[in-house]
């Protein structure tokens, strides 16, 4: 295990006046060697009115004093990070924040990549080491996905680092596709309505989950990070397996938005707008009860 809170001089000076400043002498030092094209500005303005948006949507600020952000490697956890350093740098995420990564011991894991990234920006950032590969393989046989276990055991990792650190909460980057395809997997898998919440009390009932991305598109994400050249860290586990049931659904998103965009916005909102009476659930709505009165 590696805790580090740096704190280096980089030179900046100032804070913004407004969360409309993305000016480049107003930036946290994630953001040093962003493009100044207005086309970024415009995305990153996007993504971080997305984020606010979900923020105060979901009450996410309610009790809450310091947040654990789970950083993979990945575009979407990156990416996650920068906007909420962003926020915070331009006072208006109230929050302390700690990166944390767990090194699962995948074979090639690039283990200075995360930590020299992390400390050359000045984020506080803790490095966990924990073999879950090992289990990961040993457990799941031939064929099998890896990814339910895989994610059950980083989770349950990252609960424990977070009580260790004194955190409300565990923040993840899972974004509007994520939940898309969750809902379509329990949908179709599951036979029940389902997906990620934005906001999520864990089992034990002492930590928040929290998905502030809820609302931001993966292709935005992605542009995101690509501008802002983040060290990515591909997956050696689960990105080496093909025909798992969320590319699936993966497809088939894809394959709606293209044939009429602005679907995913419209899926999305519809899990926001959930009419009880006009589905088939009696837990949920009272049928039993439901009757017409008569007429004189």
């Amino acid at each position: 295990m590696e805790l580090s809170t740096p704190a280096p001089d980089h030179g900046f000076d100032s804070r913004p006046d407004g969360p409309d400043d993305l000016s480049a002498e107003a930036v946290h030092p994630i953001f040093a060697r962003m493009p100044s094209s207005v086309s970024f500005n415009k995305l990153r303005k996007r993504l971080l009115r997305q984020v606010r948006q979900a923020i105060e949507d979901f009450g996410m600020l309610k009790g809450q004093k310091r947040w654990l952000i789970g950083l993979s490697g990945g575009k979407d956890s990156y990416s996650l990070l920068a906007l909420l350093m962003d926020l915070q740098w331009r006072g208006l995420l109230p929050i302390e924040l700690i990166a944390c990564n767990l090194d699962q011991g995948q074979p090639n894991f690039p283990k200075n990549v995360l930590p020299d990234y992390l400390t050359t920006i000045g984020v506080p950032h803790r490095i966990e080491y924990r073999d879950t590969y090992s289990i990961v393989k040993e457990k799941v046989p031939a064929g099998g996905t890896y990814c339910a276990l895989c994610s059950r055991l980083r989770r349950g990792n990252l609960y424990r680092i977070a009580r260790e650190e004194g955190c409300d909460a565990l923040v993840l980057g899972h974004h509007r596709e994520d939940i898309l395809e969750t809902f379509f997997m329990n949908f179709f898998h599951g036979g029940r309505l389902a997906t990620m919440p934005a906001k999520l009390l864990n089992d034990e009932g002492d930590l928040m989950v929290l998905r502030p991305l809820a609302y931001a598109a993966e292709d935005d994400l992605a542009k995101f990070a690509a501008a802002m050249e983040f060290p990515i860290i591909p997956c050696d586990l689960c990105g080496s397996q093909d025909g798992l049931e969320r590319n699936a659904m993966k497809t088939m998103l894809a394959d709606i938005e293209r044939r009429m965009p602005g679907r995913k916005d419209t899926m999305l909102r519809a899990l926001g707008h959930v009419n009880p009476s006009h589905l088939l659930d009696p837990k949920l709505f009272d049928f039993q009860s439901l009757f017409a009165e008569p007429k004189a």
